[in-house]
């Protein structure tokens, strides 16, 4: 088991640093290459598999193979005891493949081919566990993505009068008729369910069901991000009509996930809302136009965000799988190299100078200051980064300050040296590489000049950010001791505005309402009535006549005899 790790540990950490220099390699010449196999025609349409290798491709697969690398070192000691460990590398590997599979090809089949293979492995691997939680958590997430797969197969026929399907021949087309507004429909469906922006994100926190290590890559570089690569490489064709719709659910869906995240207990949870709103940060600057900023953010997020999965796991392991961040407490004492982490990346989300996250974030809030949009669109992405900000030191009060709220029996140490150092892996870039992707990425420096209250929004956000996290953490430990209001408002919140309800009993009810009406009506109703029991007790009545006629032949024929005898003689 353990060769099995080590081996694909070996062959993806080589294949990222390769891929990593080879990437920024196309970078500085402006490189990119176009294959073609053609597999065979069929009605006019020429079925061809394509490869496009180019910058942003091979730097992206870079990314998720090194993290995939550090993901199955990690799992070598904290899936170590499972019986199936092989099995659990194998669907990791598959999951890895299924990604790159989507990644490398700009056609829709093979992205469609791709995207079903993360569909299926991510469901193989939330119901890993195999307990009711697991199994209804797959079965949303497996649902909810269908929907996007759905649309993916609706954009493929639609593109089957085109002639190809190949996206690259209509990015020009798009913009210039009605017709292909359909198209940018779809796509923008398909990426929304796969990166969980509303009206579809009730899937990602139930899907914290899966181990962390698989939590540590849905989060990071695989499943989340395959709908804001779609989007950053479709861009180039979407109409401003679309872009602002992006715009308006994106920030909807960072200041509900920010909000939620302040009022949520279950560490897995809290970091599963702020990847979360960090995508949703991610396709709002895409709809401003900055796609490759948007490309910026989703490496060095990838980075924190799979160290932030592997900090909580380690916690939990050391806490008998104890996520409750109620129950922790002091954890510094005891853990203190995971805290070190665990605290860097948080600084890192909230976007501290100079920290890899500050690079992208304060940028990405500058170049949104710029444009010409409304207050509405201003403030609520302002009041999401204080959000961001708010619990992640909430988390930070919870678990690495205060007392000890665990049992007094515990073995709360740092004793795996496996998992220590495939964090070590990650935390070198999430400190450094912010800066060295912004040299790569953006050679000319940018100089942007704001007024002095927008130029300083972002920090006085930080602040406020920092101030009411502390209050959340300090204040609300219980809500019962709270005004009932404020009560339901943090109920509200943490159930992410009901969207799971409406996710799951919001659909189900009416079909189970539908089915209720079918059974009383048709069932146990008129098919009852017209057929099953009361046509069998017509044919038992009639074949009760017609054996009575047969066993009586002789008296039935002397008594028709004389009513025909009557009926001639009254007749006639």
């Amino acid at each position: 088991m353990m060769a099995l790790c080590r081996s694909y540990f070996f062959m993806f950490l080589y294949t990222s640093f390769i891929l990593f220099f080879l990437g920024v390699y196309f970078l500085i010449i402006d490189y990119s290459s176009y294959s073609e196999y053609n597999l065979g025609t069929f009605n006019g349409v020429s079925i061809v598999y394509v490869v496009l290798v180019d910058w942003l491709s091979v730097l992206f697969m870079s990314f998720v193979f090194f993290i995939s690398a550090a993901v199955i070192k990690y799992s070598e000691e904290y899936m170590g005891e499972d019986f199936n460990l092989d099995r659990f590398v194998l669907l990791v590997v598959m999951f890895v493949f299924s990604m790159a599979f989507m990644v490398m090809s700009p056609n829709l089949v093979s992205i469609l081919l791709g995207w079903d293979g993360l569909g299926l492995v991510s469901y193989l691997l939330v119901i890993y566990y195999q307990n009711p939680k697991s199994y209804n958590a797959g079965m949303l997430t497996a649902l909810v993505n269908r929907i996007g797969d759905v649309a993916l197969l609706m954009l493929i026929a639609w593109l089957f009068n085109g002639g190809s399907w190949n996206y690259l021949f209509y990015l020009n087309a798009w913009k210039m008729s009605l017709v292909m507004l359909l198209v940018t429909v779809f796509l923008t469906v398909a990426s929304f369910t796969k990166s969980a922006q509303i009206p579809f994100s009730s899937w990602l926190p139930a899907a914290m069901a899966a181990p962390t290590p698989v939590s540590s890559l849905v989060h990071s570089s695989t499943l989340v991000t395959a709908g804001v690569y779609l989007l950053i490489r479709f861009s180039e064709g979407f109409p401003n009509s679309v872009m602002n719709i992006l715009l308006l659910f994106s920030l909807l869906t960072m200041f509900m996930s920010g909000l939620a995240a302040n009022f949520e207990f279950d560490l897995k949870k809290i970091i599963a809302l702020s990847t979360l709103s960090q995508l949703g940060m991610m396709v709002s600057i895409l709809s401003l136009g900055s796609s490759d900023l948007a490309f910026y953010h989703l490496l060095i997020h990838a980075l924190f965000k799979a160290l932030l999965f592997m900090c909580a796991g380690m916690i939990i392991h050391s806490l008998s799988n104890c996520q409750d961040i109620r129950c922790m407490g002091s954890l510094v004492g005891s853990m203190p190299l995971t805290c070190t982490y665990l605290n860097i990346c948080n600084l890192s989300l909230c976007g501290l100078p100079f920290l890899s996250g500050f690079y992208s974030k304060d940028l990405i809030a500058e170049v949104l200051s710029m444009s010409y949009y409304n207050v509405f669109v201003y403030m609520i992405f302002f009041i999401s980064v204080g959000l961001t900000v708010s619990y992640s030191f909430r988390l930070t009060y919870y678990s690495l300050s205060g007392v000890f709220n665990f049992s007094s029996f515990n073995m709360v140490n740092e004793s795996s040296s496996s998992m220590l150092k495939s964090m070590g892996f990650l935390i070198f870039l999430v400190i450094f590489m912010g800066s060295v992707l912004m040299w790569l990425l953006f050679p000319t420096p940018m100089f942007i000049y704001l007024p002095k209250s927008m130029k300083v929004m972002t920090f006085m956000m930080i602040m406020l950010g920092i101030w009411f996290g502390y209050s959340m953490a300090k204040f609300s430990i219980n809500y019962k001791n709270q005004s009932m209001k404020f009560y339901k408002f943090s109920i509200f919140s943490a159930n992410m505005w009901n969207l799971p309800a409406l996710s799951t009993f919001g659909i189900s009810q009416w079909f189970l309402k539908l089915g209720k009406k079918y059974i009383k009506l048709f069932d146990q109703g008129w098919f009852e009535y017209y057929g099953s029991q009361n046509l069998y007790k017509k044919f038992s009545f009639i074949s009760k006549i017609l054996q009575f006629f047969s066993k009586n032949y002789l008296k039935i024929f002397f008594l028709l005899v004389l009513v025909w005898f009557v009926y001639m003689i009254v007749m006639y």
